[in-house]
């Protein structure tokens, strides 16, 4: 794997780290073995183990922030955001244990005006007013990404149609199932649209749910701001 393709060329030093979240293009990495073990930096011991999929079956990505490169601009190490608690933990994770896939869509979602967009190579493609957590129970803010993509069985229930899983957790409700993850979904509550009304998550209309969930593959970056 070439750090050219990861981060635009040029000369390296050995032991050099680069930046791989700036710009329209992010980045997804899954495990290519069947565990990959995350350290706190590179070479340390590792802090955290996962396997290629969840309890639920679900498989495994990480969102890749940077690279720790060698001198001929391969990657060694890689800098990647986890999908656990305390919100937006990073490690460093063997460059051979995951491969990555370029994402060239990106979520924006501004609590205080209450509405999300969806880019895509830096343009706007979907843009649409949401509900957000109430605040007794809040959405967090930060940088997290999608790593689930959920078809709910009943598309008139509380998630609607569609659901986008991302990397954040309530702040408050950590007795819930999973450990209180955050998402992104339709509802069955369209009087909630535009109000701070939810347990955290961040809710659309239906029909901005379809089509948010047709354009938004796995890894992609969300950005919460207030």
């Amino acid at each position: 794997m070439s750090i050219v393709a990861l981060a635009g060329g040029g000369h390296c030093a050995g032991g050099e780290q680069r930046s791989l979240s700036e710009g329209p293009v992010a980045w997804a990495g899954v495990p290519l073995r069947s565990s990959v073990t995350v350290s706190r930096a590179p070479g340390r011991v590792p802090f955290v183990r996962f396997a290629r999929a969840d309890r639920n079956g679900v498989a495994v990505v990480f969102s890749v922030l940077g690279a720790r490169l060698d001198a001929a601009c391969r990657p060694t190490w890689l800098h990647v955001e986890l999908p656990v608690r305390p919100n937006m933990t990073t490690g460093w994770v063997s460059a051979g244990d995951l491969e990555l896939a370029r994402v060239r869509t990106r979520i924006l979602v501004d609590l205080s005006s209450r509405r999300l967009r969806l880019y895509r190579n830096g343009r706007l493609l979907i843009e649409s007013t949401v509900a957000v957590g109430a605040p007794a129970t809040p959405t967090p803010t930060g940088r997290y990404y999608v790593n689930q993509r959920l078809v709910p069985a009943n598309p008139n229930g509380a998630y609607g149609p569609a659901a986008l899983g991302i990397s954040a957790f309530s702040p408050v409700l950590t007795s819930w199932a999973e450990g209180g993850p955050i998402g992104i979904h339709g509802t069955n509550e369209p009087w909630s649209i535009g109000r701070s009304a939810s347990h955290g998550c961040v809710r659309l209309p239906n029909d901005a749910d379809r089509r948010l969930f047709a354009q938004t593959p796995i890894g992609t970056p969300v950005i919460i701001t207030r």
